[in-house]
């Protein structure tokens, strides 16, 4: 199983967590889930680990079965659409710097 992980470093703007979360799970989480061949799509919310330190407030993490199923995802028309959700609501509730950065990581299940 090949799972590609979206992060998205920065801060959510105060007062805005609540908001922040439903938006992902009502907006975000039902684009991603369209993508073609996706097997899962996770969302988390991390803290901030130490005073100063930049907030991590999304991970998306979406599960597919082979390379070849990653490729098709990416050349949907889906991507857009679900890229789009997503720079909406963080255009909305985030504050600061947007880095998203995806990583392929292959996960094998014992």
């Amino acid at each position: 199983m090949i799972t590609r992980y979206a992060l998205f470093e920065g801060k959510v703007k105060d007062g805005e967590a609540d908001a922040f979360r439903d938006a992902v799970i009502e907006t975000i989480l039902p684009k991603w889930k369209q993508f073609p061949g996706a097997l899962d799509v996770r969302v988390s919310f991390a803290q901030a680990r130490d005073e100063g330190a930049p907030e991590y407030p999304m991970i998306l993490a979406v599960n597919y079965p082979d390379m070849a199923a990653v490729e098709a995802a990416l050349a949907s028309p889906v991507r857009a659409e679900a890229r789009a959700a997503t720079e909406a609501v963080l255009s909305r509730f985030f504050e600061g710097r947007i880095h998203h950065h995806v990583t392929v990581a292959h996960e094998f299940v014992l």
